[in-house]
């Protein structure tokens, strides 16, 4: 199914470390913004925020380890610490000595624990539609909704999976038809065993342990009206942020906006994201 956003001037495919990155090359000296997806997304889904985004920045985003073309974990049951050093072999690789870090839903366990492990690596953080994931030990069963989500990909199909799974995480989507569609063409590349791994990282992820240990200015953000990882949920995170790594006093709650909120108004998650970068 083709991505129903047209690709931004500049935008590139290339592999670096056994990973599909998504690259729009600028032209400034700050650290490069690297952008990490969700369990349902892609690295593609970030193209409307990449456009959005001051041209003059370069921002990556990546396919994660058995997302589209990117090679999945060794391990069946990845830890947060696994994807984390992904992230860094990419910055190792590439090589990148210092980066301004996105996180979206899934994506905010990893690039939390990448901020609090690596503080020397990453400038500043940014959390959108942060969750706590369910803080299970490795080696103990995950919670049945989570350990379902595999078996439920394989038995609907990737594209029924996604359009029962993707208009919940759209606010109004009967009024945002073409956000809609995009969500539902990125979770339809889904695929085992990546798709599996991460429901684990998500079963096992506990983004407070590592929000405690953040020392880099840190940004929550959320849609006010998300049902997936509501608003109390950043509102939590940026209370037991840091002094330290505190930019704003509140979590910001952008308006008429559901858990997919960088696709539903990249302007303003872009002026956000500049503001705080």
């Amino acid at each position: 199914m083709p991505f129903t956003h047209p690709p931004a001037t500049g935008l590139e495919h290339c592999r670096v470390a056994d990973l599909d990155l998504l690259i729009r090359r600028g032209i400034d000296c700050r650290p490069p913004l690297l952008l990490l997806h969700g369990i349902g997304s892609r690295s593609f889904s970030f193209v409307p925020l990449m456009n959005a985004l001051h041209p003059s920045r370069t921002v990556i985003a990546w396919d994660a380890p058995g997302y589209g073309g990117s090679t999945p974990l060794s391990m069946a049951e990845p830890a947060v610490s696994d994807y984390a050093a992904a992230v860094i072999k990419l910055l190792d690789a590439y090589p990148l000595l210092e980066i301004d870090l996105v996180g979206h839903s899934l994506g905010t366990l990893i690039a939390a624990h990448v901020a609090a492990r690596m503080p020397d690596r990453v400038r500043r953080l940014a959390l959108l539609s942060p969750t706590f994931g369910y803080g299970v030990r490795l080696g103990e069963p995950l919670p049945q909704s989570v350990a379902d989500r595999p078996k439920e990909l394989v038995a609907l199909g990737a594209e029924t999976f996604a359009r029962k799974r993707g208009p919940r995480l759209v606010h109004a989507p009967d009024t945002k038809p073409d956000v809609a569609e995009a969500v539902v063409t990125a979770m339809s590349t889904m695929t085992l065993p990546g798709y599996g791994q991460a429901t684990h990282l998500l079963g096992t992820g506990h983004l407070l342990e590592d929000i405690n240990k953040l020392c880099c200015p840190t940004l929550i953000a959320v849609g006010a009206e998300d049902v997936v990882t509501p608003p109390e949920i950043a509102r939590r995170v940026a209370e037991v942020l840091p002094q330290k790594a505190t930019s704003y006093p509140n979590a910001v709650e952008i308006p008429l906006c559901g858990h997919a909120v960088y696709l539903e108004d990249p302007v303003t998650v872009a002026r956000i994201l500049e503001r705080h970068f």
